[in-house]
């Protein structure tokens, strides 16, 4: 039994630490937290849909782009988003060419179901993007039309 106590401290205190705010625990601790983004819509305005259902999957890539490159036009069944640690990327809409840009030090929440774009300029970026989906349901799918 005595073995187990420091484990069941350590779970509890776990336990608490989780369940506080960002805000409360940046207060109560050394640890620092700062939101980067909270929203129920894309980066361009566009209201999220619901998850997919059944067993939940969190994919998390780190993606580098070379300078002066443009992604494949494609888009998302699901919901994502991305941190910019380096660069800036510029995310364009196909159809109605709408445009942001993104820099490093900023997150953004992705569209679902639109076709659109990312491109760099002069220097490469690096992305941290994570992806709230299922088993089976693909990430992006490309268009090649």
């Amino acid at each position: 039994m005595t073995k187990k106590l420091p484990h069941l401290v350590v779970l509890s205190s776990l336990c608490w630490f989780f369940s506080l705010s960002s805000e409360s625990y940046a207060d109560d601790s050394h640890v620092i937290a700062k939101q980067l983004l909270q929203t129920t819509r894309s980066w361009d305005g566009t209201g999220y849909p619901g998850y997919p259902s059944g067993q939940p999957l969190i994919t998390i890539l780190k993606i580098v782009i070379p300078r002066n490159t443009a992604l494949t036009w494609h888009h998302h069944p699901i919901i994502s988003a991305a941190y910019v640690l380096s660069g800036q990327i510029i995310l364009e809409k196909k159809e109605t060419r709408e445009r942001k840009a993104f820099h490093a030090g900023q997150a953004l929440a992705e569209t679902v179901n639109t076709i659109h774009r990312g491109y760099t300029t002069d220097q490469p970026t690096e992305l941290i993007v994570f992806y709230a989906g299922a088993p089976g349901v693909p990430l992006l799918s490309i268009k090649t039309e």
